[in-house]
């Protein structure tokens, strides 16, 4: 990727509205903005000084007028990339947007490529990856906790929290590697003992934020509820109360639903994806027989099983294996139509009637008991996927060099070193203190074009 070159791209979505605005930035920004952009008072955008706005007009290649608007003019290293930036906002036309852009790339800039903008920005020192990616999380936020965390991560949350890992282990390092330069009987034992002891202190940290992530994976990718059991037990009766509106069929017609339904919405904070499935029985209809099969499936990857059952009727031996085979932190057992008396045995689970909304609470009440966030994690901000494996990959390095130092301190030093190095280069790749254009690629490639 070319990093010394001026690019441009529309910054807000495709469709109508508004305000649109189109982004330029590099070393020649400001000089190709004046090009299609006059201020009506007749001042150049290349007198103009730092974080300043000007009202004019964009004109085309030809000289014609475009549109009016605002250029927004914002000099190195004061701005998002860190580089000399003008945003120009104009009439959220989409063929207004295409027209400006078309101006601009005519007049030298070249269109911007996914994610490039914050990627320069990254590597003009205006953030490190962690924010970076809790820049992604916030834009695609799917509820009002999962952006606050994402929020937090963008101000440095976790920026803070791996560059002092990171900082401790290169002191740690550089500890263990000027022992060498002594005689082994010129070392008190206190020298190792303190480092060893910095390194099982280094581990511990790295365990704690591991915790973080299944918090991090429930608030960005939400959690998937699914909803089992035989048929005419009110599956789809419950997907419809969940959602207040009637997306499922519901009959008294045994296999009304053949195929499995997913829709989403926000519970204490949480996105959740919930899917109605068909009913579990024998049946000799092909159709039927699928999307049994797939109900069975979308249970086998569930984060969490609703399994209904009719209270007014007694169990069958088909629902007391399924209940067995089922987890019992992903499951909740719903008693449902206790409105026509309970003639249900030996089970337990939360009794409701679905056409009683106080009912529908108590369920939301125990899905929100299953999947509560823990209280104490990295105030807010939860590591990715990512961070995880990188992770996992520096603790393991770590433990590595800590057994070099278990067997015999003085003779695997230099073991224990390399592997303490390859544990710091894995927390530096996190940050991005330690970077390659193939992790620039991975990361920066998921944004869109204008960000």
């Amino acid at each position: 990727m070319i990093t010394d070159d001026t690019i441009t791209a529309i910054a807000t979505p495709v469709g109508s509205g508004g305000v649109g605005i189109i982004r330029i930035s590099g070393d020649k920004a400001i000089q190709i903005a004046s090009r299609v952009f006059n201020s009506a008072r007749g001042l150049s955008l290349n007198e103009s000084v730092n974080n300043s706005f000007y009202y004019g007009y964009i004109y085309d290649d030809k000289g014609s007028k475009i549109d009016n608007g605002i250029a927004l003019v914002m000099k190195n290293p004061r701005s998002y990339t860190g580089e000399d930036t003008v945003e120009l906002q104009c009439h959220g036309s989409t063929v207004i947007l295409k027209k400006v852009l078309s101006s601009i790339l005519n007049a030298g800039a070249r269109l911007a490529e996914p994610g490039e903008f914050s990627r320069r920005a990254f590597l003009n020192g205006r953030m490190d990856l962690t924010q970076a990616e809790g820049l992604y999380d916030l834009i695609r936020a799917k509820s009002d906790q999962a952006a606050k965390a994402a929020l937090e991560q963008l101000d440095g949350v976790l920026k803070n929290k791996f560059n002092n890992l990171y900082d401790n282990l290169l002191e740690v390092i550089a500890n263990l590697e000027t022992t060498l330069d002594f005689v082994e009987d010129e070392l008190p034992d206190e020298v190792f003992k303190d480092i060893i002891l910095k390194i099982d202190n280094e581990v511990k940290e790295m365990d704690e934020l591991l915790e973080s992530w299944n918090d991090g994976h429930l608030l960005r990718e939400g959690l998937q509820i699914v909803i089992l059991g035989r048929p005419n037990v009110g599956k789809s009766t419950l997907l419809n109360a969940f959602l207040g509106f009637d997306r499922a069929i519901v009959s008294d017609v045994p296999g009304t639903t053949r195929d499995s339904i997913e829709e989403q919405l926000i519970l204490s904070g949480i996105p959740l994806r919930v899917i109605d499935t068909a009913g579990l029985r024998k049946t000799n209809c092909s159709i039927e027989s699928k999307g049994i099969e797939r109900a069975k499936k979308y249970g086998e990857m569930a984060d969490l099983i609703i399994y209904m059952l009719d209270a007014s009727t007694k169990i069958s031996e088909e629902d007391i294996s399924r209940l067995s085979e089922i987890p019992k932190n992903k499951l909740i057992v719903l008693l449902n139509k206790i409105d026509l008396g309970r003639h249900i045995e030996n089970i337990e689970g939360i009794e409701i009637s679905l056409k009683n909304e106080t009912d529908l609470t108590k369920l939301k009440n125990a899905i929100t008991d299953k999947i509560f966030l823990r209280k104490d994690s990295v105030s807010g901000a939860y590591i990715s996927e990512r961070h995880r494996n990188l992770l996992l990959k520096s603790i393991n390095e770590a433990k590595k060099s800590r057994e070099y130092l278990n067997k015999n301190i003085e003779k695997h030093i230099v073991e224990s070193c390399e592997h303490l190095r390859c544990s710091l280069e894995y927390l530096g790749q996190i940050t991005g203190r330690v970077y390659h254009d193939e992790l620039l690629d991975n990361i920066f490639s998921r944004f869109c074009i204008g960000k």
